[in-house]
């Protein structure tokens, strides 16, 4: 039996009633162009495979990929076809798998050790994704989903919120995995703006002032970003300089950043 390795934040789903769950909120369409991240020992893949024409899946474990293709041969023509790229889903080009104008919908279990860098991967190649469904930890996905002035709200919300909806569909305990982690995961849904929901000048400097606001939670907007704001240029921007951070909505993020540097 393949051993779940460390290095690569293994865990393998193995619970039936779960896996029906998230194939079914996937809701996978014989033509649709997906992309499993991370297939592992192939709990997802397998059940997607029998509603898929073909399925492409990034995996960076070489025993995994083999026996991914032993259990994928020996189902045969029962199955839709699996194509495997051994490699780092990190540095991986999503765009080499877009043959046509369908846009890929993109699943996994995804390690927890490297969520958050693939998200901002996967935001950067957004234009060739329609969905995407994954595993996170759950503390992370609170983060991700929490609007401005929710304990949960911080950097990694605000980042986000230009580039993605993301929309918690259930938790799911430690023992469906085997080795259990130590945290309750959660399968969200995330759909990519079309454009942002507000107006966002420049990313860059709103990832500036997003970075610069969070760095000292307690610090008013006044201080944390004086090096980059007037307390009258963040008035300006209709936000008041003594608020803190977290209580800061994205958009209003993106007016500051409008003024930074001017």
């Amino acid at each position: 039996m393949h051993v779940a390795r460390k290095r690569f934040g293994q865990h393998f789903l193995h619970d039936p009633l779960v896996i029906a769950r998230i194939v079914n909120a996937i809701n996978p369409l014989p033509d649709d162009r997906m992309v499993e991240i991370g297939p592992g020992l192939g709990a997802i893949t397998v059940p997607l495979l029998q509603r898929l024409v073909h399925l492409s899946a990034v995996e960076i474990d070489r025993d995994a990929i083999a026996h991914l293709q032993k259990i994928t041969t020996a189902h045969g023509s029962k199955h839709g076809q699996l194509q495997i790229h051994e490699g780092d889903v990190l540095e991986f080009n999503f765009g080499s798998l877009r043959i046509d104008s369908r846009p890929l919908r993109v699943v996994g279990n995804l390690p927890y050790n490297i969520s958050t860098p693939l998200l901002f991967r996967l935001i950067e190649q957004r234009q060739l994704l329609g969905d995407m469904h994954f595993m996170l930890q759950k503390e992370v996905v609170d983060r991700m989903a929490a609007a401005a002035g929710d304990e949960n709200y911080g950097r990694l919300s605000v980042m986000l919120a230009p580039w993605l909806r993301i929309e918690p569909l259930f938790d799911i305990g430690a023992g469906a995995f085997r080795p259990p982690p130590r945290v309750t995961s959660t399968f969200v849904r995330l759909m990519p703006h079309p454009a942002p929901p507000f107006p966002l000048e420049n990313p860059a400097r709103f990832a500036t002032v997003v970075a610069a606001a969070f760095s000292q939670r307690r610090k008013t907007l006044r201080n944390a970003l004086k090096s980059l704001l007037t307390a009258e240029q963040i008035q300006q921007a209709g936000v008041d300089p003594a608020a803190r951070a977290e209580v800061i909505a994205p958009a209003q993020f993106a007016a500051l950043a409008s003024l930074a540097g001017h």
